[in-house]
């Protein structure tokens, strides 16, 4: 496992590494399922639909993905969308999503060249 391809990625290595008492073959695991989690695409689609329930839930839910996995970056930007979004602040929770998505393709990216 490149820790190096995913720290430049956002991901905190050694953090994650302590989550899952040092275990690269169970972390690699865990990042090749954060791949296939829907909860992504579940959250862009609510945005485009303004489906608000939805996209609070999704950006909740990959709020505590992000932090399970130690991945700072992403778990920041979902948890100030969630504050926005339960504050109904949603023109602004939803205008977060070009910046989310740069960082979350970045982790996605990071992971596919590391471990899949």
């Amino acid at each position: 496992m490149n820790h190096t391809e995913l720290k430049n990625a956002g991901i905190d290595v050694d953090s994650a590494l302590k989550r899952v008492m040092g275990n690269e073959n169970l972390l690699k695991r865990l990042l090749g399922k954060f791949l296939s989690d829907p909860s992504w695409i579940k959250l862009v689609e609510s945005v485009e639909q303004d489906c608000k329930e939805d996209a609070l839930a999704a950006s909740h839910t990959l709020k505590g993905v992000c932090g399970n996995l130690s991945m700072n970056k992403l778990f920041d930007l979902f948890s100030e969308q969630v504050h926005l979004m339960r504050e109904e602040n949603w023109e602004k929770a939803y205008s977060m999503m070009p910046e989310i998505k740069i960082q979350y393709d970045s982790v996605v990216e990071g992971i596919k060249n590391c471990c899949v």
